[in-house]
Order: structure tokens, then sequence, then C-alpha cells
């Protein structure tokens, strides 16, 4: 242990000098009650310690113990389902020791001492093992078996392994290495967070992550692995995104990062993530969910850290051949902590007052993200999918967040408070989001889809796009000026974004769409545009085209169950014809 004293205060920052041996990010106890802390500048004997709590009440003088290790996190058993602050404090058992209001200096540990698990020996005494391989499991939920895995670094021979229930700080095994020593295993171990855990080989992202959101899985798609931003203003539904991706996405576990939002935010996901039926598993949908909780009114510096805290608790998960999906909300608000102790520091600013190293610690986030060969000797893979939302202020994303962050991620979803003032929902404008996975993952598509999946897609795109153009000729002379082709490519796009593009996360059938059924409405909206327009090269109206009551049908296809899809969308395609044929003349 290293032990300095206080000489300078400036809101969560804190400098403390006799501080020699200590080491850049070692975690700190500060002051009387021992706030913790984590050093962030060496400059000779003084250290530069962000506090992740407030600093009120403490002076010039008072006593800093490093512990002279990183700020890291505990993985194991009893994280699923628990709702932690920015650096790993148990939230609901803080409010039952202490109350509503957080004590400063409370130490509680992440993972709970007392609770007995239920672990389940796969490997034998005997066995060669290595950092990554499995050694048991404790079904942690009714949903995620938790595997036990020896941590990275360590290899040898099983001495001792034995199945039993056990804390998850109680010896359940333990490994001789090659050079004598001894490793004790237990159920639990720990990981520095600002380091990614190791893998063997990043693997290509081309399997899609499946959502259930049309515009997202036809127009943009997600590679598992993938990184995502959400930019947009306030009241444009990132929330309301987010929540979607989080309940119906195809991953196996969701770490969800509260990061500088509105407590009211934080509030509502634990009000619903527990009363939401999970429709993979029918169980509640905390049961595949780890909650990271650093709100507005959270001290600042524990913003930065929740990052990373969220991150690694998916890496761990990762680790075991799951598919993880990190839900950050809102990086914004986590830069503009690094700004404020940018400040702090003295350091030079960049664009708008944020640091110069704002995008490479951004990019370090999102590059933890990918589709990985783990380490262990049984060569599963997993997945861990980073998906961030970006508040730029007033919806400006020239702004240096969102640019930075652009220029990292593969795929954008741009929302439009324009959409959302009209209840469009999801509210991703199809003109500026895009997806650099498309391409990659058009073999899956074809090959699991349809073989029309990617031509169809890119031709809604591409009406889309045309109707943009034909909307500011109409501004200028009117509907009625169009040609009949242009008036029908209207009348299709519209039928593309209030028949396919809009969902409604409200209705059951309609909140999630499965791949085959998006395909089933894209056919059906197309089909009818060729039908249409057959019939118009023989001399049907445009405007009685419009006017058929079919067009309803069409727009209610989305809401027919999945059961029943195939058999509505064949009786609607024979409506079609029958309908365009009555108002073709002879």
């Amino acid at each position: 242990m290293t032990e300095g004293k206080i000489i300078k205060i400036s809101g969560p920052l804190v400098v403390a000098e006799g501080m020699r041996e200590a080491n850049m990010f070692d975690v700190v106890r500060v002051g009387e009650k021992k706030l913790i802390g984590e050093i962030i500048e060496m400059r000779s004997d003084k250290a530069s310690i962000q506090v992740y709590e407030e600093t009120a009440g403490l002076g010039r003088g008072d006593v800093v113990v490093s512990a002279m290790e990183p700020l890291s996190v505990e993985l194991g058993p009893g994280l699923i389902g628990n709702i932690y602050d920015g650096i790993q404090r148990p939230l609901e058992e803080m409010v039952r020791l202490t109350g509503p209001n957080i004590t400063k200096g409370v130490d509680i540990p992440p993972l709970n001492r007392e609770k007995k698990w239920e672990f389940v020996a796969t490997a034998k005494i005997g066995d060669e093992v290595t950092g990554g391989d499995i050694v048991g499991y404790v079904d942690e939920s009714e949903v995620i078996r938790h595997k036990i895995m020896v941590p990275p670094g360590t290899s040898g021979r099983i001495e001792y392994l034995l199945s039993g229930s056990y804390s998850v700080t109680d010896k359940i095994g333990e490994i001789a290495s090659s050079d004598g020593g001894k490793k004790e295993l237990t159920l639990m171990q720990k990981w520095p967070v600002r380091r990614a855990r190791p893998y063997k080989e990043k693997l290509s992202p081309e399997i899609p992550m499946i959502t259930g959101q049309r515009v997202i899985d036809a127009l943009f798609p997600i590679a598992m692995g993938g990184t995502a931003c959400v930019p947009g203003p306030f009241g444009s539904g990132k929330t309301v995104v987010q929540h979607q991706l989080a309940k119906w996405s195809n991953v196996d576990l969701v770490v969800y990062i509260g990061c500088g939002e509105r407590g009211n935010e934080m509030t509502d996901v634990l009000r619903e993530f527990p009363e939401i039926k999970d429709p993979r598993t029918g169980k509640s949908l905390m049961q595949r969910t780890v909650l990271i909780a650093n709100t507005s009114d959270m001290p600042v510096a524990a913003r930065e850290a929740s990052i990373y805290t969220g991150i690694t608790i998916a890496e761990y998960f990762r680790d075991m051949g799951l598919s993880v999906a990190v839900i950050a909300d809102s990086t914004s608000r986590w830069a503009e902590a690094l700004r404020e102790m940018s400040g702090r520091l003295e350091e030079m600013p960049g664009d708008e007052g944020y640091p110069a190293y704002l995008t490479s610690r951004l990019a370090g986030f999102y590059e933890r993200a990918g589709q990985v060969k783990c380490i262990g000797s049984d060569g599963r893979w997993g997945s861990l999918t980073a998906i961030g939302a970006v508040s730029p202020q007033g919806g400006d994303i020239s702004e240096p967040v969102s640019q930075a962050t652009l220029r990292i991620v593969k795929v954008f979803w741009g929302l439009d408070s324009a959409l959302a003032y009209s209840r469009h929902f999801p509210a991703i404008n199809w003109l500026n989001s895009y997806s650099l996975y498309k391409d990659k993952l058009e073999g899956w598509y074809d090959e699991n889809v349809s073989k029309k999946w990617s031509e169809d897609t890119a031709e809604l795109l591409r009406i889309l796009q045309k109707e943009s153009e034909l909307e500011e000729i109409v501004k200028l002379v009117g509907v009625d000026a169009l040609s009949g082709d242009d008036r029908l490519t209207l009348e299709v796009a519209r039928s593309i974004r209030e028949d396919y593009l809009q969902q409604d996360a409200f209705n059951i059938e309609d909140s999630f769409t499965s791949l085959p059924k998006q395909f089933g409405i894209v056919d059906l909206i197309l089909f009818f545009r060729d039908r249409a327009k057959e019939a118009m090269d023989t001399g049907a109206d445009i405007q009685r085209i419009s006017e058929l009551p079919v067009r309803e049908k069409i727009g209610r296809a989305k809401t027919v169950n999945d059961a029943e899809y195939k058999e509505t969308y064949s009786a609607i395609k024979k409506e079609i014809v029958d309908s365009l044929s009555e108002i073709t003349p002879r």
C-alpha cells in the first residue's frame, strides 16, 4: 500500500502528494470516509485522482491510500438480474443497508458472499486445462447457464474439483501449474475494467443480429459482434429503440448501461424489464439482463467508469460462448464526464472543449465488440454487439461526439424528430441512415430467408429515395403535374412507410416481425406495385388504383400472426389481381 496526503481538491478531482509508488489507474481510498477513487494522472510523486463519490467534506492533508491494483469488476454467479452503479456497487443492497440516499464511502461486495450456488463439475481430476476452459456450471437463472471458466493466464492440471453448494469465494478446485505452483479455483474471478479480455481470433461478422424491427433488419442491419450508434434529439425515440432491441434481439444476454441519463428513464427500465415477458423464453426479461445505472444525479466521474464496467461484464459472458448486446445510453453524457475531468486536469482542450483523446477513447470502447473465437480448448465462439445512443444538443450531429462515433461504428440509425412528432416509430430516417454490414450479410439472408431478399430491400430504399426527389417537385407544381408512373411511386412509397417501416410497440403482432413475415410484406408491396404498373400500361387510372379497398388489407398485413400470414398474403395477392382487373379497360 502507498499512502499520500491531499494537496488540492477541485470537484471530483483530488491531487495527492507522496504517491510515488502508486501506478496509473490504481484504485485509492480517499479521506476519513474512504471514498473510492482512481488515479488518472501521475506527475512525479503527485497523483491526480478522480473520485467516484461526492467530495464535499474532504480537506488538505486528508490521507489517500492506494490499493496498488487497478479498478476491477467481480465476475461470477449473481450478476444477472442485478443492478449496479458505475463502479459495480449493488444498488439494491445499498438501499437495504443505508436507505434511499447513498451513503459516502459505503463498501459492499458486488457479488453476494452469503448466497450458495449449486456447482456442477464437468471437468475431471487430472485434466490439463488452460485459461478459458470450462470446468463446470451454475444454473444462475432459468434461461442462462453460467459456465465456470479457468481464469485467463492460468494453466495446469486439475488436482482437485468437487461439485457442491458454494458461495462465490469458496474453493471449488485447485490447479497445479508446470512450475510447481498451485492456483485455487472459485466461482468468481476479477478483471480490470480498462483491459479487454483476451480471445483467440476475431471473426468476420457474417451473421445478422435479428431485431424484429423492420427498418433495421431490412434496410440497415447490424451483424452479431457489430457496432452501431443511435443519435437523435430529445423526444425522437432513442429509449424506445433501445428497449425494443433489448427485448426482441436474438442475443442470449443484454447489458444495459444507463450512463448519465435522467433517473426517470432508468426507473422506467427497472419497472418495465421485470414485468416484460421474454418472447424467447416466456420468463422475465431480467433473467437475461444486467443493468448498470449511473444517472445524471450520480457522481459525474463514475459515468466514465460505467461504460467500462458494462463492457467488461459483457466480455465475460461472451467468453462463455454467448451472444451479448451492450446498450449504452448515452455516450454523449460519458463524453461530458471526460470533458469535465479533462478541464480540471488543465489539459489542452479540443473541439468544443472535449479532450483531444475523445476519439481514441470511444474507439477503445467500440473495438471491444466483435464475434470472436474464445480462449479455451473447445473451439467455442461468442459475440459482443455494442450499440451506443448519442444525444447531441438540438439533434446537431455535426458536434464532436457524434462525428467521432460515426468514424468508428459501422451502422448509423439516424433518428428524426419530425418522424417522432408524426408518431412514426421507430423514428429512423431512411434517407440519412446506413449500414456497412449490408453487403456482408447478403449471403446469410439469401440462404436463410430468400434469394430475393437483398434485391427487394434495395428496391425499397430506391423507391423511398425517389419519393424524396418527387416531393420537391410536388411542392413546386403539385401532384397532378406528375406522370402516372411517378404518382404510383409516391403511392408505393407511402405504403412502404406506413405499412412496413412503421411499427406499434404495444401491438404484440406488430412489435416484432420475423424475417419470413418481413419478406412476405415486402413481396406483397412490390407485387402490388408491379401489377398496378401493368394495369396502368393498359389504361387503368392511378386515382382509382390508389382508392382500391385492397390497399387497406395490405396495410393490415403486418398485424397478421405468424401462423396465418402465408395464407393471408396469398389471399391478398389474389384480391390485388382481381381488383386491378375490374378497373382495367377491356
